[in-house]
């Protein structure tokens, strides 16, 4: 799918692969149970999560040709280094190739600890 014209998040999950929806959806629900329904909006494409007081998104994700990528905020990673050592993650983004390793635990406390992040006017 790479980058969506869809105009909303319902609309995005009308385009996915369908053997990537229940995982998709879960992050999705992950997002929501972080950050609120007022916060979800499409940015660049894909689903985006933006907390009050911040301009850029905190949480997106998208499904690439070749993965599922998770794009969870700069700010939190460093706490997770140990477990993100194992995985393809770069500065704030993680990627997955097939969806059943999508390891979301690990996302719902990187998203925890997202919502927890003093907005900075930048987001992320």
């Amino acid at each position: 799918m790479v980058q969506s014209k869809a105009a909303t998040v319902d609309d995005w999950f009308a385009e996915v692969d369908p053997k990537r929806e229940a995982v998709l959806r879960a992050v999705r629900d992950s997002a929501l149970k972080h950050f609120g329904v007022a916060a979800e909006r499409m940015s660049y494409g894909m689903p985006a999560y933006v907390r009050p007081g911040d301009e850029a998104p905190v949480f997106a994700f998208n499904s690439q040709k070749q993965h599922v990528s998770l794009y969870v905020s700069p700010r939190v990673h460093p706490a997770y280094e140990e477990e993100l050592k194992s995985l393809d993650a770069g500065k704030s983004c993680i990627r997955f190739r097939r969806p059943d390793q999508v390891d979301l635990d690990l996302l719902d406390r990187m998203l925890a600890d997202s919502a927890k992040l003093s907005s900075v006017g930048k987001g992320g």
